[in-house]
């Protein structure tokens, strides 16, 4: 394989993986290896990171694939090899233990080398899993951190420094244990990469990136680098929108000022005049069903469109199970978006009367109580999975809020293929507003500049 072809291969998986790289990227990246040292890594890397990386927060990603497509070593390391080959009795007991005191001495010290060896021994001693056939072999970064317990050594080791009750102490030891999971990790992607290939390792164990990473499958920790990509994602909005709306004003020919400017030239319209845009923000009424299964999903639109409110008129919104409430002065300037996040689900609990999503009652209560929130100027916007638990729907009075509002949508944090399946009504509701996929704060931010 040329360096060409990897080059190729390694845009692909990041695209694959959810980074955004351009062909003028590529091509970039093309010039800064070719001005580069090779057999400098960790300046490769570097150059492709300044080309092909716009937003720290694709960093993690664009690592790990780096590492796969350029790894340190190939093979088994020397220092590996010459410990086990030949000798299947290096993974005993005592071995092991002899392994976790050299392990021990590694977290006490800052030296990142001696980790990064350490994790090579352990996944050649500790984490091969024989294959079926003859001399397939395969690697568990589980069965090594099982053996080894990292974590134990942890405490034992603040013990003998009597340092159990030191914080600092505790979290610099914690972190190089943290560090040796990672490199047990990385060690064992770059051996499958070498058997499986590259690009079929980054597709099956590299995360997508946070802004692609679905909201309903989304970890603790997602959710908390969600919650912080929140804001910065309302202001690249912002600013493309108010781009977009000033490269449009004006774009109306004035004729009669344009006629009367050409006079001073002698009649030649050497500048032309434009009509001033009117103000067209509008009115958005927002219904965000918080039942469990989506509440994450409401709960960030819900934040992003208060983020965006100065791109509107006005906004509202609403959130049901089965009884609707405006929950519209929980968003004020400034506020944490954890804390607003908990009071709406709290909120929610309070405002639950059977404790399952019903959607007809909630369209029933809500025409019937703010139904005046509807107007010609009105945008509607109803978040939720459609799953009505096989309740009535109330057809028709969905159909008449989509009357009474200017324009309608529904976004549905479900994947399309499972609509209508179960007690998912998508198929009946998406007749009277249409419905659109909306899974990540991707398709969630070019939805929302969309609707501005």
């Amino acid at each position: 394989m040329t360096l060409l072809d990897r080059h190729l291969e390694f845009v692909a998986a990041l695209r694959e993986a959810g980074l955004p790289v351009s062909l003028a990227e590529g091509l970039d990246g093309v010039r800064a290896v070719t001005a580069l040292d090779l057999a400098d890594r960790e300046a490769l890397r570097a150059g492709y990171a300044a080309t092909l990386v716009k937003r720290q927060v694709h960093r993690s990603q664009f690592d790990r694939i780096f590492d796969l497509f350029f790894p340190a070593v190939v093979g088994t390391p020397t220092r590996a090899r010459e410990e086990t080959d030949g000798d299947d009795a290096l993974d005993g007991p005592e071995e092991l233990a002899g392994f976790r005191e050299q392990l021990a001495e590694a977290l006490a010290s800052s030296a990142e080398e001696s980790l990064t060896m350490l994790a090579r021994e352990g996944v050649q001693r500790f984490g091969l899993i024989r294959g079926r056939g003859p001399g397939e072999q395969r690697w568990s970064s589980y069965n090594v951190m099982n053996r080894v317990a990292p974590g134990e050594l942890v405490e034992r080791l603040l013990r003998g420094l009597h340092a159990a009750d030191d914080p600092s102490r505790r979290r610099e030891i914690q972190r190089r244990s943290d560090r040796f999971g990672q490199l047990v990790e990385a060690e064992v992607s770059r051996r499958a990469a070498e058997v499986r290939g590259a690009d079929y390792v980054a597709r099956n164990t590299v995360r997508r990136s946070i802004d692609r990473i679905d909201f309903t499958a989304a970890r603790r920790s997602d959710l908390e680098e969600m919650r912080r990509e929140i804001y910065p994602l309302a202001r690249r909005l912002a600013t493309r929108m108010s781009k977009q709306k000033h490269d449009r004003r004006g774009t109306r020919l004035d004729f009669r000022r344009t006629v009367r400017a050409s006079m001073q030239s002698g009649g030649v319209p050497l500048e032309t005049r434009h009509l001033p845009r009117r103000p067209g923000r509008t009115d958005l009424v927002v219904l965000c069903d918080v039942s469990g299964s989506v509440a994450n999903f409401a709960g960030f639109t819900l934040m992003l469109v208060f983020a965006l409110r100065e791109q509107f008129h006005r906004v509202r919104a609403f959130t049901f199970v089965d009884e609707i409430h405006e929950v519209t002065d929980r968003f004020t300037v400034g506020a944490d978006p954890a804390d607003t996040l908990a009071e709406l689900a709290a909120s929610a609990e309070h405002a639950t009367l059977w404790g399952r999503t019903a959607y007809g009652r909630a369209f029933s209560r809500f025409h019937e109580l703010y139904g005046d929130a509807l107007t010609p100027r009105t945008n509607l916007l109803v978040l939720g999975d459609a799953r009505s638990n096989y309740s009535d729907l109330a057809l028709p009075v969905l159909r008449q809020m989509a009357y009474d509002a200017r324009h309608s949508w529904w976004l549905n944090p479900e994947h399309r293929r499972h609509w209508d399946t179960g007690d998912s009504a998508a198929r009946e509701y998406a007749a009277i507003v249409p419905m659109v996929e909306c899974r990540n704060l991707t398709q969630l931010g070019e939805f929302i500049h969309a609707l501005a």
